[in-house]
């Protein structure tokens, strides 16, 4: 049987009987879980494994059910980051960036609107990449050894500094704490404990999520109360959902490219979906150039990491498949719920479960289907959340992020760690340091330590290694010259700022061509 015979086969299933239905109750599970700060889509996974063993589901409506609130978290992490500056998960962290000044401008319906249409195309594209393109793309990813990594995550730092803030040695001090951070709990390498004082509960390390809802939510809320009440009384204008197609049309090609951009991110091992929003906003700003108004709410900004996230979402599952081993946090619970219905990711796979594979993605299929048309229309609900003032709302998402803090581990431990983080972010804030690299240095911080662990394992010590390849010596060279462009070319506009500023001062006239 074909590959397109089984696809077809694969979306019979998921909308046969029942299986319709979990999808559909999957779907609306996950938005929610994706909209509330701290779960994120592998808590969402996680907790609803043992619901679905409890309901007695077979292996295929088990996948289609989590699939589908896989998908959902998905697309829900964008609700809370357009509308309150807080993003759901990790990967919804880049749509921050523009999508809450869009809020801000009165625009969060064409916002929300068009991060729904770029999630769907992201993950519309990278089910057809995911179909069609599984073997060579696997074999890209087998490219990537230790050193290849240590480079990519090295070239992933260096371009934070041109995309969250505008003094690079503000961005480095952030990425700096976030990797500080990342080193708490016992070495993966080692096992021995760092950094926990002695309190058992840092044994694990400090999850990012609790980080992401004390830098934002928290932080946030810190923020607000010392502002002028009466004056932010007023609740953030908003309009009616108006759809401008040629607005709409425009975005097309940043969705495309962010499409595929986070897809052949998602396929790394361990990369995710996190590294897919943030490759696909910086590419998407450097090609906007001096045209985009990214920062300030430029709707490519909120498109491009929205189909990034949802292409690596689809595009992490290639590894966990393929190679049996996980693309995400996410794909790592489902790997754990595949090898608990006797099935082994691998190689093999299309050959010995085929039918169970194409079945999840013909759910993914159906699953992102449903996503669009249920968020769509509930645009206008969303927004709608705007129109509750300030000091009503922001302590009721102080309250959602406190319980689900304390959700993730029931540890009161946590909650404290999450209201430091909190009080850390104001203070960032108010330095004008941006969380952003915090968070994206904490995520990645991990992965890059183990990668550079087991090249110098390789190498008996020997540090060239991380050099010892065509690729990740282009890698390289790629870090260094988005670190030091801007320095570089950034000096000249600089000095000609200067010289019409001393021009003023001094009463001389300006010369042509300034």
């Amino acid at each position: 049987m074909n590959t397109l015979d089984l696809l077809l086969q694969g979306i019979e299933h998921a909308l046969g009987g029942h299986n319709l239905f979990f999808a559909v109750c999957g779907c609306f599970i996950g938005t929610l879980i994706g909209a509330l700060p701290g779960l994120g889509p592998a808590n969402g996974v996680a907790i609803l494994i043992p619901l679905s063993f409890s309901l007695g589901l077979d292996a295929n409506s088990a996948l289609i059910l989590l699939t589908a609130v896989y998908a959902g978290a998905m697309y829900g992490g964008r609700i809370s980051s357009i509308l309150l500056n807080i993003p759901g998960d990790g990967p919804a962290l880049m749509t921050t960036l523009d999508g809450y000044p869009m809020a801000r401008q009165g625009r969060a319906a064409e916002a929300l609107l068009l991060s729904a249409v770029a999630s769907f195309i992201g993950a519309f594209i990278s089910l057809i990449g995911l179909v069609f393109f599984a073997p060579m793309l696997a074999g890209v990813a087998l490219r990537f050894g230790p050193p290849e990594y240590v480079a990519l995550y090295g070239l992933t730092f260096a371009a934070l500094g041109g995309v969250t803030g505008k003094s690079t040695a503000k961005t480095l001090i952030a990425i700096a704490l976030g990797l500080l951070i990342a080193t708490v709990g016992i070495d993966r390498t080692s096992g021995v404990p760092r950094y926990t004082f002695g309190v058992l509960e840092l044994y694990d390390g400090v999850d990012y999520l609790i980080a992401l809802v004390g830098l934002f939510a928290i932080a946030e809320l810190l923020l607000f109360s010392e502002t002028d009440e009466r004056r932010q009384a007023k609740p953030i204008a908003r309009n009616r959902l108006r759809i401008d197609f040629r607005e709409l049309f425009s975005t097309l090609p940043s969705a495309l490219r962010a499409s595929l951009i986070g897809f052949a991110a998602g396929v790394l091992p361990g990369a995710g979906a996190s590294l897919g929003s943030f490759m696909s906003y910086t590419i998407e700003k450097r090609i906007s150039g001096r045209r985009g108004r990214f920062g300030t709410g430029d709707p490519k900004g909120v498109v491009a990491p929205e189909a990034g996230n949802n292409a690596a979402a689809n595009g992490a599952l290639l590894p966990m498949l393929t190679l049996g081993v996980p693309g995400s946090g996410t794909t790592a619970v489902l790997l754990a719920l595949l090898v608990s219905l006797n099935i082994t990711p691998g190689p093999l796979i299309f050959q010995q479960n085929g039918e169970l594979v194409f079945t999840v993605i013909g759910a993914l299929a159906i699953g992102n289907l449903i996503l669009f048309l249920m968020n769509v229309p509930m645009v206008g609900v969303f927004a709608r959340i705007l129109a509750i003032p300030p000091h009503h709302l922001m302590p009721v998402v102080g309250l959602i992020a406190m319980l689900g803090t304390y959700a993730l581990s029931h540890s009161i431990t946590d909650v404290y760690l999450t209201i430091a983080f909190g009080v850390a972010g104001y203070f960032l804030r108010r330095l004008e340091i941006p969380l952003v690299p915090v968070i994206v240095a904490m995520l990645l911080g991990p992965e890059l330590e183990v990668a550079l662990h087991h090249s110098l394992a390789l190498s008996n010590g020997d540090w060239m290694i991380l050099l010892d390849s065509p690729l990740a010596i282009s890698l390289w060279l790629a870090a260094a010259t988005v670190l030091t462009a801007p320095m570089i070319f950034g000096a000249r506009p600089r000095g000609r700022i200067k010289k019409k500023i001393a021009a003023r001062e001094s009463g001389r006239p300006e010369q042509f061509g300034d």
